[in-house]
């Protein structure tokens, strides 16, 4: 799937559920190793819960899917520095159109239901994604989520949790213990932003869960897996009871 935005020409996939009909349409934003198998088959079984799910390469301006590949290193300060380089684009700004553009894709299409508002879903830097986009679109997207989101609240200008103003989306964040001791008044600060905005939101520490609980092909950190099956189907309950309950 190709869409075509501002930068370029962004490689996607796209599932909807099975069937004649039109369906409300999500975006789902990948985790810093990109589009893969591991996002295609969460988002095939987002669709088979009744949504349009579009899965966009977040690093279309450099690089076909995945991106980094599935040897990539955090250890490894080469592998650091080649996914730096690819996340330099991924400003506000840019996000932003892109969502946009993503949201110009998605309407005209006839499996995707224009009266429903559209839900957006990341996973570590794909969570301040979906913050970048509910601001770049408010009109249309209006339910967010964000899972063991990275770098959603910092001390720059252009901190993703100043953008909420711009939003009109309700929002679920679930935080991995490890970030949350990291940075424990992050989720303050968000709580305190989005009532400013008076938008909804539910923040949740997933205690005893690490960065990345959420995906299955996460690798093995320190003799034991970072995915958390128990977790991580609690996060996607709270996804579905989320969208259900505004993507009507």
């Amino acid at each position: 799937m190709a869409i075509h935005t501002a930068s370029g020409i962004c490689d996607a996939a796209l599932v909807h559920p099975l069937g004649s009909g039109a369906w409300p349409a999500a975006i789902m934003f990948p985790d810093a190793f990109g589009l893969r198998p591991t996002m295609r088959d969460m988002a095939r079984r987002l669709a088979a819960e009744g949504y349009t799910v579009l899965v966009p390469n977040p690093f279309y301006r450099l690089t076909k899917a995945p991106g980094v590949g599935p040897d990539f290193d955090f250890q490894k300060p080469e592998d650091r520095a080649r996914l730096s380089a690819l996340r330099t684009p991924l400003t506000n700004e840019n996000v932003m159109r892109d969502a946009s553009a993503f949201v110009a894709f998605l309407d005209p299409q006839p499996f995707v239901s224009k009266k429903a508002r559209m839900g957006v879903v990341g996973y570590c830097m794909g969570g301040l994604m979906t913050m970048q986009a509910a601001a770049g679109v408010p009109d249309r997207i209006g339910a967010g989520a964000s899972f063991h989101g990275g770098g959603l609240v910092t001390d720059k200008l252009d901190s993703p949790h100043r953008l909420v103003q711009k939003m009109r989306a309700e929002y679920y964040f679930g935080i991995a213990a490890n970030d949350d001791e990291r940075q424990p008044e992050a989720k303050t600060e968000l709580a305190e932003v989005f009532k400013a905005a008076k938008l909804p939101e539910k923040i949740e520490v997933y205690e005893g869960a690490r960065h990345g609980w959420c995906i299955k092909d996460m690798p093995i950190q320190g003799g034991r897996p970072i995915y958390d099956e128990l977790q991580a189907e609690r996060a996607w309950g709270e996804l579905l009871i989320l969208f259900r309950r505004v993507l009507t």
